[in-house]
């Protein structure tokens, strides 16, 4: 087992609170140094209460599900003896309601696009790639959302 963390940090400054027009501006720190901006989605919070450049925590759970996806594709790629000279995923994701009316992320949308030097895999051994990717990706058993891919080549 391994273990992972962040570090996420908001301040107040001089913002009144209980009124709720604070900002919802954050900063999340990870152990390699990388520093991202954070906020709640414009879609929940209004601006200004919320910073459309700061990563929400809908747009991290897609991206992190892509990255994981994509991790395990390069892996299974090259040990397939493919070359993979880009990867790209405009993945995207759809909220929706459970069984007690609570929102969850419920779809999620990968439609990588991969560019190859040298044999190119047909779209049958693709899938089986993006198969076995999808199979091995810890990130998509950790939840229950429905997720899609949609492989191509480029």
């Amino acid at each position: 087992m391994s273990g992972h963390g962040a570090t996420v940090e908001w301040t107040r400054g001089d913002q009144a609170f209980v009124d709720k027009r604070y900002s919802r501006a954050h900063v999340w720190r990870f152990d390699g140094g990388a520093v991202v901006p954070g906020s709640s989605s414009p879609a929940g919070v209004p601006i200004p209460m919320s910073d459309p450049a700061g990563v929400d925590p809908e747009e991290a759970m897609i991206a992190s599900l892509s990255s994981c996806h994509m991790l395990w594709f390069l892996a299974f790629a090259a040990n397939a003896g493919l070359v993979v000279d880009r990867y790209l995923d405009d993945a995207s994701g759809e909220m929706g309601k459970n069984e007690t009316g609570k929102s969850y992320l419920a779809r999620v949308a990968l439609n990588p696009v991969t560019s190859f030097t040298g044999r190119q895999p047909d779209q049958a051994e693709l899938d089986a790639l993006h198969h076995a990717a999808h199979e091995h990706c810890d990130m998509a058993h950790t939840v229950r959302s429905e997720i899609t891919v949609t492989a191509r080549i480029g």
